[in-house]
């Protein structure tokens, strides 16, 4: 059993800064997120995309700010479980909640923050008759680990920056890289798109477009995709793996089902005032909440996180008056040893 003060459900940048203003009030957090690596969306669809209305930065690519988010957190020994989803809550007599991921992982806390952006994240999925019988067995949509293609011919399907970056970094790994997109342009970063173009001129990736995948063959595991284009006949493409790159749908999925009020598929939460939902305890941050007023910006989830993690103080220590200190003047007192405070003015007596 995992046990922490405060339960997040969901890793991308809300839930990270969350840890940080946990932190500062002596809070310990544990994550857990469906997708095997921290950041949401910012990780997982649009690493290389630019956000324009973060506090300071005028300009920071996604994946950037995911690791500025790590490393801010990082002092404050964060534990993760990843690849998971949560599935199940239950309240116990203590008042805390267990919650028990998809593959039976169990986590006790007295505060849940759900911070899940849209929610879990399901992968669409191409409109391939046999595609089901070939998933773990040749037909992966999430690359969890690279090494994992080593030496193997892999063909990947997709036009956005996923797949570009993803074919970029495997043409070093595999032995053969294929990348199919159904149009000519992609919409991914125009460095990538650059990049995979001279890949192909050096013959380190074929690139295949405009095409779809249009069948599997294999037995028990993929042995080769057939690829059509337009008013020609199909051609096949020996592989080893299959990746259709095609982004992922955001769904509510098993938290819609725990009870807490819903309205267009976000979770209701008061106005403004904690971010605490119709169950005393749990909370909900970010984008996957909803209330008059609501604005679905990066920013608006770190003011949220911040005053939830202020309700959730008083949870955990009934009782206990907290006095908010300014970082500038109390400096930050980080779980790992570390001490950071701005330098002391030195007075110095005149002669």
């Amino acid at each position: 059993m995992i046990t922490t003060d405060i339960l997040i459900i969901g890793a991308g940048p809300t839930g990270l800064f969350t840890v940080f203003e946990a932190g500062l009030l002596k809070l310990k957090c544990h994550l857990i997120d469906a997708l095997p690596q921290p950041g949401g969306q910012c990780s997982e669809i649009y690493p290389k995309k630019p956000i324009y209305d973060i506090p300071a930065y005028p300009e920071i690519l996604a994946g950037d700010l995911t690791d500025k988010l790590l490393e801010q957190c990082k002092q404050f020994e964060p534990g993760f479980t990843l690849g998971e989803r949560a599935e199940t809550i239950e309240k116990q007599e203590d008042g805390s909640f267990i919650v028990t991921t998809n593959k039976g992982t169990k986590h006790q806390a007295p505060v849940v923050a759900i911070a899940g952006g849209l929610g879990s994240f399901e992968p669409r999925k191409p409109l391939l008759e046999n595609i089901t019988e070939f998933e773990d067995n040749g037909v992966e949509y999430i690359i969890k680990d690279p090494e994992f293609y080593r030496d193997k011919k892999v063909v990947i399907a997709g036009g956005g920056d996923s797949a570009l970056d993803w074919s970029i970094f495997l043409s070093d790994v595999a032995s053969d890289v294929t990348l199919i997109h159904r149009r000519n342009e992609f919409r991914g970063h125009l460095d990538s798109v650059e990049k995979v173009q001279e890949l192909k001129n050096k013959g380190k990736i074929t690139l295949i477009t405009p095409a779809e995948i249009t069948a599997i063959n294999g037995n028990e595991k993929v042995e080769s995709v057939e690829v059509t284009k337009k008013g020609e006949e199909p051609i096949v493409v020996k592989t080893n793996h299959f990746i259709p790159l095609f982004g992922l749908s955001p769904k509510l999925g098993p938290i819609a089902n725990w009870g807490l009020e819903i309205e267009k598929n976000a979770i209701k939460v008061d106005n403004s005032l904690d971010y605490q939902t119709n169950i005393p305890g749990i909370f909900a941050i970010g984008d996957v909440n909803t209330y008059p007023g609501k604005l679905k910006l990066i920013l608006c989830g770190f003011h949220e996180a911040t005053l939830m993690c202020q309700a959730a103080y008083k949870i955990i220590n009934p009782g206990k008056r907290y006095v908010l200190k300014y970082t500038t003047v109390s400096g930050i007192d980080g779980f790992d040893g570390t001490r950071k405070e701005a330098p002391k003015a030195v007075v110095k007596a005149i002669d």
